[in-house]
């Protein structure tokens, strides 16, 4: 079994056709999901770049691998996995695999992509690295233009000075974007693959469409703002919530700009990931011309979502809401039928699905589960919800959530908690925590999670343990070892 990995970086799942937008124009992955299977419950372990993809290598939690941070904002953390490691990358290579990855890397600091098994140029930070010289030689190579942009858009800090970029035009046609040298880059690879004797895994990870939003001006007017629907979570007045998510709005200039410039904002975000479409659909028509759509699984996902505008913020951060938790996920597994599964799942679960169908099933990725059955049609034993953590980014700031089918619980130990219900509030403007009449649901929640954070092992229990109705315990939380009769 081949693998062909397509990955970009704070996509939000409701960008998609196959998601039921009917704006954006994104016929290739619609046409992926139409021929493989789509997961409406698709979540990332953490929203947050560096993290997440450490996930992805080893299969293992944050909380496990410890590399809870961005480089750039680091606060202190780890920034590289131990030397010894286990990562997917070097099984596959054991096993006779080619390994190639084409694009954002941002999943560790020291550590480069050949390090863990993958050929390919390494292209570090978090944005288009577009000084690298290799993508210096594309632009050569083509006679293209240099990268230039103009008609930034930003707001105002709280301290006066200029907000983040958070769009811009490209001076510079599709052809010369660093979307298209990547794709180029993935079919160049993917043609000496196929002509070598060795089953391959091919992985193209696209910046985009993380913000700052730098299209050209195809992209960047493809969408009439007047067709963009503001989210309902604009009304946010983060009455009730934890005031870090007003903090990070100010961060974020939202209210510094007028909702037009949101609309625009969107609507460029939007024509980004169009553009992304029109070269995953590059890599698409390459497998098929090199005959090998019958011998590959293709995966389509992202590392975490984004905010655009939602709850009044932008960017991701200190805010467990869909908007960057639920993700898109497709995965197309040669000769298994079309379909949509409502299981919660995550990015974690594309390691133990890969060596599944590598076959190296006894690999040690202790928080991954394969989702070959799924893919299949089987209707497997499956945990009925999902737990997400985030661990801090400018500052540390450590959560926990559990996501049920209907309600959502967020625990945060510096501030009030949050808790959401999904079915009657799928916006999350209302937190329900402290209301009277759901306090059965949230003692309920309060217990499943803690359960489930003593099995995995996650020792942010402890502080559950003494401040929330956690239920009986069968262990001495204090860790003592000298008092068997503590919260009996």
């Amino acid at each position: 079994m081949n693998f062909l990995f397509l990955m970009t970086d704070q996509h939000r799942v409701d960008t998609l056709g196959a998601y039921g937008n009917p704006h954006v124009s994104t016929p290739n992955l619609d046409r992926l999901a139409a021929t493989g299977t789509r997961f409406d419950r698709w979540y990332t372990p953490t929203a947050i770049c560096t993290p997440a993809r450490a996930s992805l290598l080893t299969g293992q939690a944050p909380f496990r691998h410890k590399v809870l941070a961005n480089r750039e904002r680091n606060v202190g953390y780890q920034e590289d996995l131990p030397d010894d490691a286990f990562t997917f990358g070097r099984e596959l290579r054991d096993r006779g695999y080619n390994c190639g990855l084409l694009g954002k890397w941002h999943a560790s600091s020291a550590k480069s992509p050949a390090d863990y098994g993958f050929d390919g140029p390494h292209l570090p930070g978090w944005h288009n690295p577009v000084d690298h010289q290799d993508y210096q030689d594309f632009l050569k190579e083509n006679d293209l233009p240099p990268y230039e942009i103009h008609d930034r858009i930003r707001g105002t800090l709280p301290n006066g000075g200029p907000g983040n970029l958070l769009a811009a035009r490209l001076k510079q046609p599709r052809e010369a974007t660093f979307e298209h040298y990547l794709a180029t880059r993935t079919i160049e690879l993917l043609r000496r693959y196929r002509a070598e004797d060795r089953p391959f895994y091919l992985a193209t990870h696209f910046f985009g469409p993380h913000l700052p939003y730098i299209v050209p001006d195809e992209y960047f007017d493809m969408i009439d703002p007047a067709v963009v629907e503001l989210p309902a979570s604009i009304s946010e007045t983060f009455e009730g919530k934890p005031p870090v998510q007003r903090n990070y709005s100010a961060h974020w200039t939202f209210d510094t700009m007028p909702l037009e410039v949101t609309r625009k904002l969107i609507a460029v975000y939007w024509g980004y990931v169009s553009m992304i479409d029109f070269e995953i659909g590059r890599i698409l028509d390459a497998l098929d011309e090199v005959n090998g759509t019958d011998s590959t699984t293709v995966f389509f996902t992202c590392d975490h979502g984004e905010f655009t505008g939602s709850h009044r913020l932008h960017d991701k951060g200190p805010a467990m809401y869909e908007d960057i938790y639920r993700t898109p996920g497709i995965i197309r597994i040669p000769g298994e039928d079309p379909q949509v599964r409502d299981e919660f799942v995550s990015l974690l679960d594309c390691t133990a699905t890969i060596l599944d169908l590598a076959g190296a099933d006894t690999a040690p990725a202790v928080d991954s589960r394969s989702l070959v059955p799924l893919v299949r049609g089987e209707r497997p034993d499956w945990q009925p919800d999902i737990v997400c953590e985030f661990h801090g980014h400018h500052f540390p700031y450590p959560q926990r959530m559990l996501r049920e089918d209907r309600w959502k619980l967020i625990v945060n130990p510096e501030s009030t908690n949050e808790l959401y219900d999904l079915e009657n509030d799928p916006d999350e403007l209302v937190n329900m925590y402290h209301h009277v009449d759901v306090t059965a649901v949230r003692n309920r929640m309060m217990h499943r999670l803690y359960t489930l954070l003593v099995a995995r092992d996650d020792r942010f229990f402890h502080w559950m343990t003494s401040m929330y109705p956690v239920g009986e315990v069968d262990h001495d939380p204090t860790l003592s070892g000298l008092d068997e009769q503590s919260y009996t």
